[in-house]
């Protein structure tokens, strides 16, 4: 029974670390898409005001990089659960929680 458990929190750490990596992938290609669209798009100003107006590209990051920490924060948290319950050892804890930290 302790090794279908440790399985299924395997499982559910992968999936979830899985799915915060794959949200974040998708707002990065959809906030590239959005400046590529805005770079395509003509539009009404001349041609000198456009000259003096700098180019600033919209930065979708930060709110990636709260969200991608909030989940972090919470697969910590449940991995943190797992081993008080005895679901995961020492170092399997020590591995995951590397992983999740990127380190």
């Amino acid at each position: 029974m302790p090794g279908l458990l440790r399985g299924v929190a395997r499982t559910a750490v992968i999936s979830g670390t899985a799915t915060a990596v794959s949200n974040r992938v998708s707002r990065r290609q959809a906030g590239r898409w959005a400046a590529q669209d805005m770079a395509n798009t003509p539009t009404q100003q001349n041609t000198s005001t456009q000259q003096n107006t700098p180019a600033s590209p919209p930065s979708p990051e930060p709110a990636a990089s709260g969200d991608a920490m909030d989940s972090r924060i919470a697969q910590l948290k449940e991995l943190a659960q797992l081993k008080e319950q005895g679901v995961l050892t020492d170092d399997e804890f020590a591995a995951q929680k590397s992983r999740i930290l990127g380190s």
